[in-house]
Formats: C-alpha cells, structure tokens, sequence
C-alpha cells in the first residue's frame, strides 16, 4: 500500500509541474434541451470519465442530490480493471466514476451540465490537464437507453451552438460496467487536500462547482469512506 501511494505520488509529481488546470476555468454552459423526464424513485446512477479520477470524483461529492461518488474504471473488460494496467493506456478503461444521485433532486441533464461546465474540458481527446492518454478521455456511461439519448443530444447541441472553440470530443460508450478503484484512490480529495497535484489541479474545480453553480453546491461532501 506504501510502495502504491508512493508510486502514485511519484507520478502525480511529475505531472502537476507539467500543466494543470487554473481557477475559474470552469463556465456556465447552456442546459441540456433533451433531460430524463421526472422520476418518482429516489436514486439513479450515472457514469462519468474527464480525466484523473480524484477531481472528478471530489466534485461529485460536493454536489447537492448526489449521494454516493466512487472512483473506478469504465470501458475495459473486469480483469483490466486495476491502477497500473489501466495506466499503460492500452486497456481500454477510462478513469471514471460512477455517481449515484436522487433524481427527484437533481437530473442526469443537470449532472451533465456540470460534467461540462466544470468537471473537466471536453475539447481535449484523450488527455486532461497534465495526464496524457486515452484512459484520461472524456467519456460518457449511458446506463440505459435513454440516458444514451440524453448524452447524444446534448453534445449534439454544444457543439451546434459551438459553446466551446473547439468541438466536443466526449465519447458516449455504452454498455460498459464499471469496476470500483482500489480503496487508496477513494475520497483522496478530500483526504490529501494539500496534496501538490490536488491543489493546482482539482481544488479549483470544486471552486467552480460553488461559484457557477451555487445552488447546487454543498459543502459538506458525500464520501466513499473506504480508507484502508
């Protein structure tokens, strides 16, 4: 377990002096034209890849109707589904994470609106920030169909509206199971939040979610909680 965060530090080290992403990059974007209709059950589960799974994961958790956020991998077989295999690239996984919302409180179109606004930049294919490869791409899980219908749709609409310079380049893969990391990576935001490649690259993300969407944000932060 040393020798792994070790590891990982080591890594995270080299990459935060190499780029990072700065406060206040994140933006409102216009809301999805195509939503989930309104749901009478109290949870739904939606599946997300932009980049180093710990912000991802830590902005979720700080998300008003969210009730679970857990960090894994999305897009490979379940024999891949471990940190250093998925970190050759060559496995097919993305870091993703699978977040667990009550719909009657927020709606997957509303998730998705702060995937794009704030979670990540998804002009950039198959890398984020300082990480490089496709296992850092921007990517959407559909559960079902029509949370595909959603997820098409709204791409789609940024980029006929060209909301951002660059085209939108999220896949939508569907179809794919998730596989939960492994313990050590669950709630390092909230965990080592003076962690170097925290501070420069994640922190501000969460910053974001509180300034653009305030009225989505808590601070109070909903966690994993399995720290071995």
């Amino acid at each position: 377990m040393r020798y792994l965060l070790a590891s990982v530090a080591a890594l995270c080290a080299v990459a935060c002096v190499s780029g990072s992403a700065a406060s206040g990059d994140g933006r409102l974007v216009p809301a999805p034209t195509v939503d989930m209709p309104a749901a009478n059950r109290s949870s739904d589960v939606a599946v997300v890849a932009g980049g180093c799974f710990w912000g991802v994961q830590g902005v979720y958790q700080h998300v008003t109707g969210v009730t679970s956020a857990v960090a894994g991998y999305a897009g490979g077989e379940e024999q891949t589904a471990e940190y250093e295999m998925v970190g050759t690239g060559r496995t097919g996984h993305a870091e993703s994470v699978r977040i667990v919302f009550d719909p009657r409180v927020i709606s997957y179109g509303r998730l998705l609106q702060i995937f794009f606004s704030v979670v990540h930049d998804p002009t950039e294919r198959n890398r984020q920030g300082p990480d490089e490869g496709p296992q850092y791409r921007s990517a959407i899980f559909p559960v079902n169909d029509e949370q595909a219908r959603v997820a098409k749709a709204y791409v789609a609409q940024l980029n006929e509206a060209h909301v951002f310079p660059a085209d939108v380049v999220t896949t939508i893969e569907a179809g794919r199971e998730f596989y939960r990391a492994e313990p050590y990576h669950q709630d390092f935001l909230e965990r080592h939040p003076s962690y170097p490649y925290i501070v420069v690259n994640d922190l501000p993300k969460v910053a974001d979610l509180k300034r653009v969407f305030p009225d989505r944000y808590r601070a109070r932060p909903a966690l994993v909680g399995s720290v071995e």
